[in-house]
């Protein structure tokens, strides 16, 4: 039985390894792509994450440049939008995607979307399980204490449950990016579709991160029944 537990684990794990290194190739080369190919309009991804915001009545967001490539976010903290170089001061069809994307959490924020409520409220316990579950998930293997084990399954799922939430929290921050793009006419409809590309890889991202969490999650539950059964005969 275990070895079929082993086998069904690896034949589900090469699928979600190859969606992650597509996810991230895609990422990395529709960004590069679309980096190089400059917005008619001349908007720079800073300017487009002010649009994004006045567009929908947000204001006080502080929009800030950062270091590093592919480093954009946004800072609920200090409500601040941040952009890597290559977004902020760039004029080109990527970093307008980018950063409208980036005002979408703002506005999120602004308007007290649901799920992103909710990812803010298991954050903390969501932290705390990450830094603990690893430990709790060795000691009760090695040791072979169930009900520690089980502590460290219940820990890591709740890194699982964030990351579940996370996946409409990002889809419907470039839906209203996209969407403020055609609005207001920062990109033309070419344009837009580059911009669409970069975001939809951005996604994927996110999609395969779930999968390989849940993926985890189940191998872990397997290898807890699985000892359970044989202690129990």
């Amino acid at each position: 039985m275990r070895f079929y537990y082993d086998a069904v684990y690896w034949i589900l794990l090469i699928p979600v390894l190859a969606l992650s290194v597509y996810a991230q190739i895609k990422v990395s080369s529709n960004f590069n792509r679309y980096s190089q190919v400059r917005s008619r309009r001349g908007v720079t991804g800073a300017q487009a994450a002010y649009e994004v915001l006045r567009a929908h009545g947000v204001s006080g967001v502080a929009i800030r440049p950062c270091q590093g490539k592919l480093t954009d976010h946004y800072d609920p903290r200090d409500n601040t939008i941040y952009l890597s170089q290559p977004v902020y001061q760039a004029a080109t069809v990527a970093a307008v995607g980018v950063a409208a994307h980036e005002a979408g959490h703002a506005v999120q924020y602004a308007m007290g979307y649901g799920p992103v409520r909710v990812r803010s409220a298991i954050l903390p316990v969501t932290q705390f399980g990450s830094q603990f579950a690893f430990i709790a998930l060795m000691l009760g293997m090695v040791l072979y204490v169930q009900p520690l084990f089980l502590v460290g399954i219940v820990l890591f799922s709740l890194t699982t449950l964030f990351q579940l939430v996370t996946l409409p929290v990002e889809f419907d921050a470039s839906a209203r990016a996209l969407a403020t793009i055609q609005g207001t006419a920062l990109l033309d409809d070419d344009e837009r579709k580059g911009a669409k590309k970069v975001l939809t890889a951005a996604a994927l991202t996110y999609v395969a991160a779930l999968l390989m969490s849940l993926l985890q999650l189940l191998r872990y539950l397997l290898i807890f029944v699985g000892r359970d059964s044989r202690r129990d005969r």
